[in-house]
């Protein structure tokens, strides 16, 4: 049992003052506020609130970071910065993959994000042909969050197709491709590494890479086996015009169009992206209850587009954020950009949220809430039951001095970012104190022989 006296914490939805935190194993079990700190507590400086669940990841291309910043000849876009990940890709080992993840895993946690669901689909070696273990790769992530302490939802994803319609894959996507019986074969191996990996809260749900990547009959199969199975079911959808394009010409239907008159989505689904909406497809998607997983960064980064988030929350509709290519991890930065594109889109200030209520709160809120649904974990609140994921704002930054409460959440996300991030508890694992992960040095040495490695291959 371990107990924690946070002087303010936001629990409950409420601010509370000399809060005494019970923690047994990995959950929250009573939380008692105007508490005087006993003396078998630790007493903890800052400010506490929930953990973040970063809903879409994909970790290794955090090993990308700063390599595709160079104008090509013609016009730069996902396209070609896609191309230049498949070559990335064809370079990396499971040992590497899991240097790699461990590294960003550990960055997650610094950044204040607590849990994250791993999309993931680099499954074979790199002509294509699966490892002895037919899994071997999703073990490498469950190392990578055993490594960390970083809670973990694995989001194996299933792609047998290069387009709309079954096209062929193309020579860079044959590390991805299955079938529906060694799809089957690698997701009973995923839940085995999963129950193996050392976490007691680790788990596993479905990705579906896109209609792209999967035929409707394909879907169908596995999206009741996600439902049998109580999975979230995750989706890129409508990240780009093409895509969407492509989409149109295939079923005559755009691609959340087709995912809510086809799939019937439901509150079990995560529509990663969802960029390109028409009205009727935001209000669709918004009364389905699935969630929006936006991944403002990544999106930028990438010259997706702007996602409708504020006619997409007025018709209730919900969002969570992850950190997608991890080109830079910031839970503070992703909710910033988020916040800020839709300022540049309309020309207007503090647009995500109500009339009279803290803007940063408002993104605070819908990320920890919508994150939690969409990777299937009890977090995103402190309350007794839940995961005890806690963040640490450091009160004694400059940034912060004289804020409290909302205003230092506003603080953190709209001026600063990770260096407020003073103490983190993953699922009741203290794995960040003083702004860095407990095992960071030892973590970074693995990964920068990745990153030599790399260098000198591309």
């Amino acid at each position: 049992m371990q107990k924690l006296h946070f002087k303010r914490a936001l629990i409950d939805d409420a601010w509370r003052s000399d809060v005494l935190v019970e923690v047994d194993g990995t959950r929250l079990t009573r939380l008692t506020p105007d508490a005087k700190c006993p003396t078998d507590a630790d007493a903890i400086a800052g400010l506490a609130v929930p953990g973040i669940a970063n809903l879409h990841s994909h970790a290794f291309q955090r090993a990308m970071a700063g390599l595709t910043e160079i104008r090509g000849a013609g016009e730069d876009s996902f396209w070609s910065w896609r191309d230049v990940m498949y070559k990335f890709l064809a370079a990396l080992s499971p040992n590497d993959i899991e240097s790699i993840s461990a590294f960003a895993y550990a960055e997650l946690l610094e950044a204040g994000f607590t849990s994250v669901g791993e999309f993931h689909y680099v499954h074979h070696d790199p002509t294509g042909a699966p490892y002895a273990d037919s899994a071997e790769m999703a073990g490498r992530i469950t190392a990578a969050a055993r490594h960390t302490g970083l809670g973990l939802s694995l989001l194996p994803c299933f792609y047998a197709h290069g387009g709309c319609g079954g096209r062929p894959p193309a020579p860079g996507q044959r590390r991805f491709i299955s079938s529906l019986d060694s799809f089957a074969r690698l997701l009973e191996r995923s839940e085995q590494h999963a129950a193996q990996c050392g976490l007691a809260d680790a788990r596993i749900g479905l990705a579906l890479h896109s209609l792209r990547a999967v035929a409707p009959d394909e879907l169908a199969a596995l999206a009741d086996q996600a439902a049998q199975c109580h999975w979230p079911i995750h989706i890129h959808a409508a990240e780009q015009q093409k895509e969407v394009d492509e989409c149109v010409a295939w079923s005559g239907k755009r691609p959340v169009e087709w995912l809510i008159d086809e799939a019937h989505i439901d509150a079990r689904w995560c529509l990663v992206h969802a960029t390109h909406m028409s009205d009727a497809e935001a209000t669709g998607l918004a009364r389905s209850g699935a969630v929006a997983g936006l991944c403002p960064i990544t999106e930028s980064n990438l010259g997706d587009g702007i996602f409708p988030a504020v006619s997409f929350g007025a018709a209730g509709g919900r969002i969570g954020v992850g950190s997608d290519s991890n080109v830079r991890i910031s839970a503070a930065e992703e909710l910033r950009t988020l916040e800020y594109s839709q300022r540049l889109r309309d020309q207007r200030r503090n647009r995500i949220g109500s009339a009279g209520r803290s803007t940063g709160r408002a993104l605070f809120d819908a990320a920890a809430r919508s994150g939690a649904q969409a990777i299937g974990r009890d977090c995103g609140s402190l309350k007794v039951g839940m995961q005890a994921d806690i963040v640490v704002l450091d009160s004694d930054h400059p940034s912060l001095a004289g804020r409290a409460d909302d205003a230092a959440l506003d603080t953190w996300i709209f001026v600063g970012g990770n260096e407020l991030v003073r103490e983190v508890w993953s699922g009741g694992r203290h794995v960040v104190t003083d702004g860095r992960h407990i095992a960071r040095d030892r973590l970074a040495t693995p990964f920068a022989a990745v990153m030599r490695k790399l260098a000198a291959a591309l």
